[in-house]
């Protein structure tokens, strides 16, 4: 009896296990909606937003130009050209980060150059090409449906 009372916990934490690692069923229309390459994955380029020359001190002046920031990100969003953007959360010169949904440097700077920001001289950014999870265009989607209140409202 002692055996069963122990060996029934184990069966049923090794069934969850499995259940865990059972691989989902490849869905081949999200994969092409996605525009997944054979592994799920594709090409993005990543910004890493820095701190520019420019210093505003007014603050009247530095929260509209924020504002025009979040506007512009809130744009490109929309447009599905940036899937993922944020500010790190330390007081540091990488300030945040965008993930372009664009296959070269060249497409990526010419988003840059809309942000306010940037045109500001406030930020500035290094680009990188990255790959990642095509899943990532996901996010925007999730996003929205998860937001109660507009950052730049």
């Amino acid at each position: 009896m002692l055996r069963l009372k122990l060996l029934l916990p184990l069966l049923f934490i090794g069934m969850a296990c499995l259940a865990q690692t059972e691989k989902p069923v490849y869905d081949a229309a999200l994969a092409q909606k996605l525009g997944a390459d054979q592994y799920g994955m594709k090409k993005y380029v990543m910004a890493f937003l820095k701190e520019g020359p420019t210093k505003i001190t007014d603050a009247k002046a530095g929260q509209e130009l924020q504002m025009a920031h979040l506007r512009n990100i809130m744009k490109l969003a929309a447009e599905g050209k940036l899937v993922v953007a944020g500010p790190f959360m330390d007081d540091q010169p990488i300030r945040g980060i965008f993930i372009f949904n664009v296959e070269s440097i060249e497409e990526a700077q010419k988003l840059t150059a809309t942000d306010p920001a940037i045109k500001a001289g406030t930020l500035v950014m290094e680009l990188h090409p990255f790959y990642c999870t095509a899943a990532l265009m996901q996010v925007n989607a999730i996003h929205n449906s998860i937001e109660k209140k507009s950052v730049a409202d």
